[in-house]
């Protein structure tokens, strides 16, 4: 019966979040059946009387264990943390100073997170917001999110500014949704998009205002006299006509 081989669990390496850290850890050294040595240290001996065998044996394994866990501890840090843990001894008393250091800031990095998704989940274009003006706001609390280690790939972003545009997008948003795959376009090709849909409206709606502004300045007289003026031209050149055809005779 051939023998099969298991992959040993790598060690888990600090990233600077504590709580997975350590819970990654604590469950790596319960296979390795070490935990009882963080949890309670190595074992020792009451003063006053000889150890028995027995108990110069157990000391002497918890110590090897004890040895094997620091290596462990040692490999999941970086170097700039080692430094600051060389003057501890045992296993136990690493764990209980990487606790001490670490567990605050990862909450208060947690805290941020989840403030910064809040924020990132509510946003939506302002009336009268320029689309780069909008994409700017979207990736600023991107990337802040992004520096606090959350896993966010383009197409999060493309769609959540898709979906939270203003309603004069509604048409561009639904053509490029229709003639585009959302999953694999980019942020880049997102905002080149809605940058000439923008362009195009601007374009609209700058002859509509000149149109209104001769309307208010000239009133409805100003069409009324175009159509005269056309009508006149017309009528002239009908008796100029008229003339040469007369002279001829």
């Amino acid at each position: 019966m051939a023998t099969e081989n298991f992959a040993q669990p790598a060690v888990p390496r600090f990233d600077g979040y504590y709580d997975h850290w350590a819970m990654l850890m604590e469950n790596f050294l319960h296979s390795k059946e070490y935990w009882s040595i963080v949890e309670n240290g190595i074992p020792s001996i009451a003063g006053g009387s000889m150890p028995t065998q027995a108990q110069r044996n157990e000391v002497e394994e918890a110590r090897l264990k004890d040895m094997k866990i620091k290596n462990y501890l040692f490999q999941s840090i970086d170097r700039t943390i080692m430094e600051t843990i060389l003057d501890k001894s045992t296993a136990k008393s690493i764990w209980d100073s990487m606790r001490q250091k670490y567990l605050g800031s990862t909450r208060v990095k947690r805290a941020q997170l989840q403030a910064l998704r809040k924020e990132f989940e509510i946003l939506q274009m302002k009336e009268g917001e320029k689309v780069d003006e909008y994409f700017a706001r979207v990736l600023t609390i991107a990337n802040k999110m992004k520096a606090h280690e959350e896993i966010m790939g383009q197409n999060v972003i493309v769609e959540k500014i898709l979906r939270s545009m203003t309603s004069k997008f509604d048409y561009v948003v639904c053509s490029i949704e229709e003639s585009n795959n959302v999953d694999t376009m980019t942020i880049d090709e997102l905002q080149s998009s809605l940058l000439v849909h923008e362009q195009r409206m601007n374009c609209h709606s700058g002859n509509a205002r000149d149109e209104q502004v001769l309307k208010v300045s000239y009133g409805e007289s100003w069409e009324k006299s175009a159509n005269y003026a056309e009508f006149d031209e017309e009528e002239e050149m009908l008796l100029m006509s008229y003339d040469e055809v007369k002279n001829l005779k």
